[in-house]
C-alpha cells in the first residue's frame, strides 16, 4: 500500500529507495520503453506529415547528438578517463538507452582488436511490422549514433555496419555492427 505521507514528503530518491530492487528495475525499464515510445511517436508523426526520408534525416541528427551526450554522461557516471578499450566501449554501450531497450535481444563478442554487436530481435522493427508499416531503414540513424558514441570515447575505434535495414538480413538478425581498434592506438 502507498503511504500518503511518503508521497507528500519524501524526495524522489527516498521514495524510489523504498520500492525495493525488483520494482526499481521494473520502473527503470518502463521509463526506457517510454522514451522509445516518444521516439517512435514523434518519428511516426514526422513520417506521416513529411515522409520517411525527412523523418529519418531528423531522427539521424537527434541520435548523433544523443550518442555524444550519452557517451559523456556514462564516462562521468563510471569515472572513466582517457580513450576506452573495446571492452569498456561495449560495457558503456550496453548501458545506453538504446542498448538497454534490447535487453536479451543482443549478442556481443569482444577480441583485443574487434567487438561485434548483433541485434537479433528488434522491438522497434517488430512493432512496425505488426502495424503494417514495413521495416524502418534505420541504418543511417544507428550508424551515426554508434559512430559518434565510439568516437566520443575513443577516436581510434572505427565502426562498420555488416547489415542493418534497409539491407536484406536473415530472419534471426536485424543488424550487426563491428567496432575495430586501430593498430597501436590504445
Amino acid at each position: 500500500m502507498i503511504d500518503k505521507t511518503d508521497v507528500e514528503r519524501l524526495s524522489d530518491r527516498e521514495l524510489l529507495r523504498k520500492l525495493g530492487e525488483e520494482r526499481l528495475f521494473d520502473i527503470f525499464f518502463l521509463q526506457i520503453r517510454n522514451l522509445w515510445r516518444v521516439d517512435g511517436l514523434y518519428f511516426l508523426g514526422i513520417e506521416a506529415k513529411f515522409g520517411t526520408e525527412a523523418a529519418t534525416e531528423i531522427d539521424a541528427e537527434c541520435w548523433k547528438t544523443m550518442a555524444i551526450l550519452e557517451a559523456k554522461s556514462l564516462r562521468k557516471l563510471f569515472q572513466i578517463e582517457g580513450n576506452v578499450d573495446l571492452t569498456t566501449l561495449m560495457f558503456l554501450l550496453r548501458n545506453t538507452s538504446w542498448a538497454l531497450d534490447h535487453q536479451e535481444n543482443k549478442e556481443i563478442e569482444i577480441t583485443p582488436t574487434k567487438a561485434i554487436l548483433r541485434i537479433v530481435k528488434c522491438r522497434t522493427q517488430e512493432a512496425r511490422l505488426r502495424k503494417g508499416l514495413g521495416e524502418f531503414p534505420c541504418k543511417k540513424v544507428r550508424y551515426g549514433y554508434l559512430k559518434n558514441f565510439a568516437k566520443t570515447l575513443n577516436p581510434n575505434i572505427e565502426v562498420t555496419c555488416k547489415v542493418c535495414p534497409p539491407d536484406k538480413h536473415p530472419p534471426d538478425l536485424w543488424c550487426e555492427w563491428h567496432f575495430n581498434q586501430k593498430q597501436n592506438s590504445k
